[in-house]
């Protein structure tokens, strides 16, 4: 059995990430049929319960509201239609249900509560609920672990040196912070990032180091690939070729082993033999539905076919961990404190965030 190991250093993952493309596929591959049935892959549905008008700056997100991408805003949907899309989820094949929230934080106050009946709703529906809304705080986090929250994704997005060309709003220390509350409790962390933001590779192999510095690993790594979104300030990027994903996913299974590794954003750019490579490479699971957020995704149908294709199953629920108990209301045993915190606001200023903030 591999190592678990949180001493990485970037040249290794370097190394790892350069090798040639044959060598680096097998290493993955036998680190992932030591750590994870190769034949399963999760189905999660992503939900997005209030869209846009966020106040970030976030360089690749067309739901900032200081961009003028087009994108139509709703307030936080109700619970029953929350309870609907899981159900039509659920029909699907899908075991996890995550849902987002354009917010820059958490308050404390009615739509947190009413998060949180979603939260509950979900897990007595036997599926897993993860939720990214933002910074939290550590009673936030509790009163979403005592609600029945399986994972917190809060994504670092990219290398500590690179973060403050893409966001200048927050900052990354804010990133480990959320995390750190969030393993404070038992729900699991869910924690990746983007590639195709105009990085470089020691970025991406820096953002790995972060994440593989963190102990224990997170459980599940989101890999994204950016989706140039017209009116964001990353718009004319040009995209990724499948072997860098491919390479990128298989650099993650290899540097944290029992990682859920989870393709993510920018899927319909690859063809479903760069999505079998995937798999090979160590991915396991991925998004179905129309949409990521906001964002294109593969036709169900299509994914179902590929899965038919390749013999693969879709994971059950509560595989890597039991399902976590959920207090109602009523018997909350943590007193909400009205907390409105005031995360960090770095203050510099990145150029093309600036320019696109006010081109019309």
């Amino acid at each position: 059995m591999n190592q678990i190991r949180h001493d990485w250093t970037k040249e290794e993952i370097l190394n790892i990430y350069h090798q040639p493309m044959m060598e680096l596929l097998f290493e993955a591959a036998k680190v992932h049929r030591q750590h994870h049935d190769p034949n399963v892959v999760q189905v999660s549905s992503l939900l997005s319960i209030k869209t846009g008008g966020c106040s970030e700056d976030c360089a690749y997100c067309p739901q900032a509201a200081r961009y003028h991408t087009g994108v139509e805003g709703h307030g936080l949907m109700s619970i029953e239609q929350v309870k609907e899309k899981a159900n039509q989820a659920k029909a699907i094949g899908a075991s996890r249900v995550c849902m987002g929230a354009a917010w820059r934080n958490v308050k404390d106050g009615p739509e947190f509560d009413q998060v949180l009946e979603m939260v509950r709703t979900i897990n007595k529906m036997d599926m897993e609920v993860c939720c990214t809304l933002g910074m939290v705080t550590e009673r936030q986090a509790e009163r979403l672990a005592e609600a029945g929250l399986y994972a917190y994704n809060h994504n670092l997005d990219s290398s500590e040196e690179y973060y403050k060309e893409i966001i200048s709003t927050r900052a990354f220390q804010d990133r480990l912070d959320t995390i750190e509350n969030v393993r404070k409790t038992n729900i699991t962390v869910c924690s990746g990032g983007i590639i195709g933001m105009g990085e470089k590779v020691e970025d991406r192999a820096g953002m790995l180091l972060a994440l593989s510095r963190l102990n224990p690993h997170p459980e599940s790594v989101p890999i994204n690939t950016l989706v140039a979104v017209p009116g964001t300030p990353l718009e004319n990027e040009q995209s990724v070729e499948s072997w860098e994903l491919i390479r990128m996913i298989a650099t993650t299974r290899i540097v944290m082993p029992e990682t859920q590794v989870r393709l993510s954003a920018g899927r319909t750019s690859l063809n479903p033999e760069a999505q079998a490579l995937c798999f090979f490479a160590g991915a396991n699971s991925i998004f179905a539905g129309e949409k990521l957020l906001t964002t294109p995704n593969p036709d169900l149908n299509e994914d179902m076919k590929l899965f038919t294709s390749l013999n693969i199953h879709p994971q059950k629920p509560f595989i890597k961990k039991s399902q976590p108990e959920t207090v109602e209301a009523e018997d909350s045993q943590i007193e909400a404190l009205g907390e409105k915190p005031r995360w960090t606001r770095p203050g510099h200023i990145i150029e093309r965030n600036e320019k696109a903030k006010i081109r019309k």
